[in-house]
């Protein structure tokens, strides 16, 4: 065998494999579900990739969300359940759910 055509058989495979690999990690993405405002602070809900579970970036509400949100919460299993927990903690609801 010629030499290119060893680093063709040696170098083919590498890059393909290097480029499925960086693929499928740039494919993988957040998505923001919503925006919104409560009490002295604004939130924005996220989705993970696959659905499996959501979370909240809040920031105070003077703040630009341009900016890193000063807080992102813990993986929450619904958007119901995302949107209460920002609502008793954040918006100062006197909502059922807050005293669970």
């Amino acid at each position: 065998m010629k030499l290119s055509q060893i680093l063709k058989l040696a170098v083919i495979p590498v890059l393909t494999t290097i480029s499925l690999t960086s693929t499928s990690n740039t494919a993988l993405a957040d998505y923001l579900n919503s925006e919104g405002t409560g009490g002295d602070y604004r939130y924005q809900l996220w989705s993970s990739d696959d659905g499996n579970y959501y979370y909240l970036k809040i920031w105070s509400y003077e703040a630009n969300p341009e900016n890193d949100p000063n807080t992102i919460t813990r993986a929450f299993t619904s958007t119901r359940e995302a949107l209460n927990y920002f609502d008793c903690n954040y918006a100062r609801k006197n909502l059922p759910e807050c005293s669970q």
